[in-house]
């Protein structure tokens, strides 16, 4: 939160701000397995994290679509 912080000072935010922005709305974590090219199986770990729906929804619709697409 310390990078928070400092960019809300440079800002010049007012606290209910900044206490809005750190607040998270979403959190998402997801573990999937990875073929590599030697034939192992390597699990990454994917994050996607949204604060605030104050301009409107995210794009989880398309970005979701777009990773089934690439996986299959």
């Amino acid at each position: 939160m310390r990078q928070v912080d400092i960019a809300a000072e440079r800002l010049k935010l007012d606290l209910g701000v900044r206490e809005k922005i750190k607040q998270t709305k979403r959190e998402l974590i997801v573990h999937f397995p990875v073929k590599m090219d030697d034939g192992s199986v390597k699990m990454f770990t994917g994050y996607r994290v949204q604060h605030n729906m104050t301009r409107g929804p995210g794009k989880e619709g398309f970005v979701t679509i777009r990773m089934w697409v690439w996986m299959k």
